[in-house]
């Protein structure tokens, strides 16, 4: 999908938004900059695949470090490890370092599940990627919820549990 056809998708939804260019980032480490142009929550995005052939997009606030092992709990999956770039394409449209909640317009077969955390859902600015990692798309929390709706991948918000913090001892 291109960058006109997902503004025409939010302009359809009425759904109001702001894009900042930049060159390309890959890594949160990499988006910092951008996080201090940007007022409001910025997120993190992981491509999971559980024991049982599922998909999943989880999307967290940037400094969250999941437990992935606490999560399929959470979510309702088996056992979760990191999905193949291969299938993100195929499934999503994407490749690693543009991974997006966005990216579910692109699923037409719903065969991916998004996972919001809470937080993302209720923030009044959310920044994303627009289908690719050279700009960052913001909009409010409710609209990313409503527009993952839309597109037939309405979101399971979930708190998402975090792995305990490494002690330096």
């Amino acid at each position: 999908m291109s960058d006109d056809a997902l503004k025409a998708a939010f302009a359809g939804l009425g759904i109001g938004w702001s894009i900042l260019e930049h060159e390309a980032v890959f890594t949160v480490e990499e988006s910092l900059a951008i996080h201090d142009a940007l007022p409001g929550a910025h997120t993190k995005n992981l491509f999971l695949k559980d024991a049982g052939g599922q998909f999943w997009l989880v999307t967290v606030e940037h400094s969250r470090r999941v437990d992935l092992k606490a999560l399929a709990g959470v979510i309702g999956a088996k056992k979760l490890s990191f999905g193949k770039a291969e299938d993100m394409e195929r499934l999503l449209g994407v490749t690693p370092g543009s991974v997006t909640p966005l990216a579910a317009i692109n699923d037409a077969d719903g065969a991916v599940r998004v996972v919001l955390d809470p937080d993302l859902a209720g923030a009044d600015a959310v920044h994303v990627h627009p289908l690719r990692n050279t700009a960052t798309i913001g909009l409010s929390g409710a609209d990313l919820v409503r527009a993952l709706g839309a597109w037939s991948h309405a979101p399971l918000i979930a708190a998402i549990p975090e792995r305990a913090p490494v002690d330096p001892a």
